[in-house]
């Protein structure tokens, strides 16, 4: 069985073309505060993990770990909020985390390329690798806590991830973007909305703690 095939004169891994539909299931549900975006991203990120094994891609991959990891705690996270509260709390994170998470992304970022660039064979661009990787856990963290802020964490990855995976042949993941991009912004408008309703009442537990 091939595990390719060719599309308008691409060749599209199979793989990568099912990962990519899983993850883009997993946005939507996201979008739709569904804890099902959980199991749908964990899966997704063991998918694509095969995808990209092979290829020196240490970051996509490592970002498919972090993916995997992180659903596992955002699985559980969501899960008790929902208990709690009936549903799951979105918010607004406050400066101070907003600036924990940007100084936390800048010095991972920095940490991980380091490793890479030590091990040159690990990675062809440590700083990109790095900082998908990193980018990818600050975003999930985010989404984790139900920060409305985790969308853009999303976009910062994605413009870079994707150009990134189009240039090693997985041309799936890109030409999937332009989707993403679209869920992306109609769950930060969702997000945005519900953040601003739950910013007038009382304060609830559950995911935003």
């Amino acid at each position: 069985m091939t595990d390719s095939f060719t599309a308008f004169g691409e060749q599209v891994k199979i793989a990568d073309m099912v990962g990519n539909l899983i993850g883009l299931g997993a946005l939507a549900l996201g979008w739709r505060r569904s804890v099902l975006t959980w199991p749908a991203q964990l899966l997704a990120g063991a998918v694509l993990i095969t995808a990209y094994l092979g290829a020196q891609m240490p970051g996509l991959i490592g970002k498919q770990a972090i993916v995997i990891v992180t659903a596992v705690w955002g699985w559980t996270r969501w899960n008790r909020g929902r208990r709690d509260t009936g549903e799951v709390t979105v918010r607004f994170a406050s400066w101070t985390q907003r600036a924990v998470l940007v100084l936390a992304l800048a010095a991972g970022t920095a940490a991980v390329a380091a490793l890479f660039a030590a091990y040159p064979k690990l990675s062809w661009n440590p700083l990109l690798d790095a900082y998908i990787f990193t980018g990818t856990l600050a975003a999930m963290y985010a989404q984790a806590r139900g920060w409305v802020e985790f969308w853009f964490a999303w976009i910062a990855v994605d413009v870079i991830s994707v150009p990134y995976s189009y240039a090693h042949g997985y041309v799936f993941s890109a030409l999937t973007f332009t989707i993403y991009f679209v869920l992306v912004l109609a769950g930060l408008v969702s997000w945005w909305t519900k953040a601003r309703t739950v910013r007038t009442a009382p304060r609830a537990q559950g995911v935003a703690a």
